[in-house]
């Protein structure tokens, strides 16, 4: 029986685990998580730290499905080193550590591998100001945004009406902002760049997005570093000013987690380094999500480490031995109460640029952004600000590739529909409406043939809607559809 080891249950591990055993109900998977609990859903921390969303609620897997699934999942245990050349992995016990299987191994043993796969992720990155580290630890008052356990730190000491400050004004620092003054917080962002969430936005999407959330209540600094951090005084930043807080979230960014690909011996540069069968410099080890460096991907985002999951499992249960993986096209939904943004394709074209169609729209006092750019008629890239019909419309016409409708304003406007997307029986099976969990109208349609029938039923079978949310009225119009159009399932 092959043996599949794999290192991370993260949301790229437990994503592999399950497409491994969709195809194959023998292959042999082990599991190995450094973290005590379950694997969840990290898109979902800001809604846990605004309070919105139980931890719980976050689970992608149950206690039970290990045994279910025949997984041997090992929660607790970080791998202490790689043998190549026995193709074994030795594993200790962390904190916690359990064993959710039949095996009664000890807490220092060596697990045999026939392919290992890496989905170590990435660890938060912290800027080098005095005092936001203490003997190789974050000082008292300091938390990281990163994991369920960061939450629950930040949640016992985010209280209301205390002076907060976030490290980091990308997509997950202001996730965690709008969060936490959610929780009635005075929360002030600190971010080095002139802009918000610079990698996805241009600086008048920047802008509108910071005069949006500041009616919300958060404050920005920006252009501005810290300098020194004040343990339970705030924040002295590098042009002297001084910002008070109780809490200091660093959420400036991550860097890929690669000492045990490093100590293995394997390529690593940002991260471990893969080709297009996910295949690391040892072809008996493949890496995948965040800690994988491939040329066809952003770290940092969902959708990539998931597509790489179903390309890997095609590949180690034998299914589709000629899948390769050759990137993701990236749409990014800011998940923010009240914000509606989602960023795609190549946003920071100009708008006098020779080689491209670019329009765009501004409306800074009702939180309004839309830019639009079009390279051989088809949609290249956009920025859609406090207008979800539009952004929903931009972004079909990006995914499948087809020509923009020749009425430029009306798809900025989010007026325009693909003439073979009037309904939702026109839309090809292959059309993705969850972008957060990749599901397709094919797999809503063969969920809903297969008693799942409700909202909840869906959520629960595909997991359509449980990530950002931003696609929950498109599978409401799936449902009725398929509730007006087609016999309910017996």
């Amino acid at each position: 029986m092959r043996r599949v080891v794999i290192v991370g249950y993260g949301m790229a591990g437990a994503r592999l685990a399950d497409e491994l055993r969709r195809r194959d109900h023998d292959i042999s998977i082990t599991i190995i998580g450094s973290e005590p609990h379950a694997a969840y859903n990290r898109v979902l921390l800001s809604t846990v730290v605004a309070g919105t969303m139980t931890p719980e609620s976050t689970r992608l897997h149950d206690e039970k499905w290990a045994a279910e699934h025949n997984i041997d999942l090992r929660l607790g245990y970080e791998v202490a080193e790689i043998d190549r050349a026995s193709r074994t992995v030795t594993i200790e016990s962390t904190r916690g550590a359990s064993v959710l299987s039949e095996s009664t191994e000890g807490p220092r043993v060596s697990v045999q591998y026939d392919a290992l796969v890496l989905a170590t992720g990435s660890t938060p990155w912290v800027p080098p100001a005095e005092g936001l580290v203490e003997d190789g630890r974050l000082a008292e008052g300091v938390v990281a945004f990163r994991t369920l356990d960061d939450c629950a730190e930040i949640e016992a000491k985010a209280h209301k009406g205390a002076p907060v400050v976030v490290l980091g004004g990308g997509l997950l620092g202001i996730e965690a902002a709008r969060g936490l003054a959610g929780r009635g917080c005075l929360v002030t962002v600190v971010h080095p760049v002139g802009h918000l969430m610079e990698r996805q936005l241009d600086p008048g999407a920047g802008g509108v997005l910071a005069r949006t959330l500041g009616q919300l209540g958060i404050e920005f600094k920006l252009n501005s570093l810290a300098a020194k951090y004040l343990p339970g005084d705030g924040l002295i930043l590098d042009d002297g000013t001084h910002v008070p807080a109780e809490l200091v979230v660093v959420s400036a960014g991550v860097r890929a987690e690669t000492s045990l690909a490093v100590k293995a011996g394997l390529e690593v540069d940002r991260g471990i380094v893969v080709d297009d069968a996910l295949r690391t410099s040892d072809p008996r080890i493949h890496a995948i999500g965040d800690c994988a460096q491939h040329p066809g991907t952003v770290s940092g985002l969902v959708q990539p480490a998931w597509d790489q999951a179903a390309v890997l499992a095609d590949r180690l249960t034998g299914a589709n031995p000629a899948a390769r993986y050759l990137g993701t096209s990236v749409v990014t939904r800011l998940k923010a109460r009240d914000v509606d943004l989602a960023a795609l394709g190549d946003v920071h074209t100009d708008v006098d640029c020779p080689d491209s169609e670019v329009l765009c729209f501004q409306e800074p006092s009702r939180g309004r952004y839309a830019k639009l750019v079009l390279r051989d008629d088809r949609v290249a890239g956009a920025i859609v600000l406090g207008a979800p019909d539009a952004a929903a419309t931009i972004t079909q016409f990006y995914d499948r590739g087809i020509p923009a409708p020749t009425d430029r304003l009306a798809l900025l406007l989010g007026r325009a529909l693909p003439a073979e997307a009037a309904s939702p029986a026109d839309l090809p099976s292959s059309a993705v409406i969850c972008r957060c969990n990749t599901v397709s109208k094919g797999q809503i349609v063969s969920a809903w043939r297969s008693g799942a029938e409700t909202l909840p039923q869906l959520a629960e079978s595909t997991r359509a809607t449980t990530g950002c949310g931003g696609c929950k009225d498109a599978v409401c119009g799936l449902l009725d559809w398929l509730g007006a159009s087609q016999p309910a399932s017996a």
